[in-house]
């Protein structure tokens, strides 16, 4: 043996010796919530600052979140039938200005494909009459309702496509979720000049009455009143009475319950929109 050789082997040891002795005195995190304690004392530190802070946080509880926790619900989604005309659909692009819709058949469960709004472009040039629908479709990417967001980041990244239909576990279409959504996790909402300012989920508009609408986290709607109704059944103060309707109610229809009078002051014909809260006296 060289003594080339030796003294490798005697810096290997050294460095293996050196590496023990940082785990004795510098444990490797056993979970999230570990981690998220370093990262925080890193920033306490000013080694970090608060910005990255919030960022790596956010990123640490995408890896811990599933599509379902964050999708954009069935009832919120924007789709074009496949049957619509190109006058039609330009409405709704134009209304909803979205970038890509979901395009359904029989169903809103029967997704034909998805259609980006920039692929009707080249018909301002072509001309109407070459409009077909289908040709312009790209296929849907389906994923359950458990699937990782962590995950679903990577895929999107691999594969380039930005937006997936999200389905229960009979195949049922319940929800979608896109890149922006995920990101929007981790480093904050992301708005661009197109955005507009939106209002404040529950509004005070006279004495004891509040505008609140539908789609209000029941989280927040306790937060917001010091109470504690229940999220076990459904998560939005719509789902919430609208299970204690039975049915889809019409505007103007009250009912009482849980030390409040909710009276439905916007729906449609599938969905309650919003809803006029008075809370009772006890």
């Amino acid at each position: 043996m060289t003594s080339s050789d030796k003294s490798g082997i005697r810096t290997h040891r050294l460095l293996t010796w050196f590496k023990r002795r940082a785990r004795a005195f510098f444990p490797r995190p056993s979970s999230s919530n570990e981690v998220a304690e370093m990262l925080r004392s890193a920033q306490s530190e000013s080694i970090i600052d608060t910005s990255a802070l919030h960022i790596m946080e956010g990123a640490l509880k995408v890896s811990d979140l599933q599509a379902r926790e964050i999708m954009i619900p069935r009832s919120q989604m924007v789709s074009l039938e496949d049957d619509l005309s190109l006058d039609e659909i330009l409405d709704i692009v134009t209304k909803s200005q979205h970038s890509r819709f979901p395009v359904v058949g029989q169903s809103s469960d029967d997704v034909a494909g998805i259609l980006l709004a920039k692929e009707l472009l080249p018909l301002l040039l072509a001309g109407k009459e070459t409009f077909e629908l289908k040709s312009m479709l790209r296929p849907a990417t389906i994923i359950p309702e458990s699937k990782r967001l962590n995950i679903l980041l990577q895929e999107f990244r691999e594969h380039r496509y930005h937006m997936a239909i999200v389905v229960d576990e009979y195949g049922g279409v319940s929800g979608l979720l896109t890149i922006e959504d995920i990101l929007e996790e981790i480093v904050g909402e992301i708005e661009d000049e197109t955005d507009e300012q939106e209002s404040d989920p529950i509004e005070k508009i006279a004495e004891n009455l509040y505008s609140v609408a539908a789609i209000t986290d029941i989280e927040q709607f306790n937060e917001f009143f010091d109470v504690g109704l229940s999220d076990d059944e459904c998560d939005t103060v719509g789902g919430l009475v609208l299970g204690a309707f039975g049915r889809l109610p019409e505007i103007g229809e009250t009912i009482a319950f849980e030390h409040f009078e909710f009276t439905v002051s916007a729906a449609d014909l599938r969905k309650i929109i919003a809803v006029d809260v008075r809370k009772q006296s006890r």
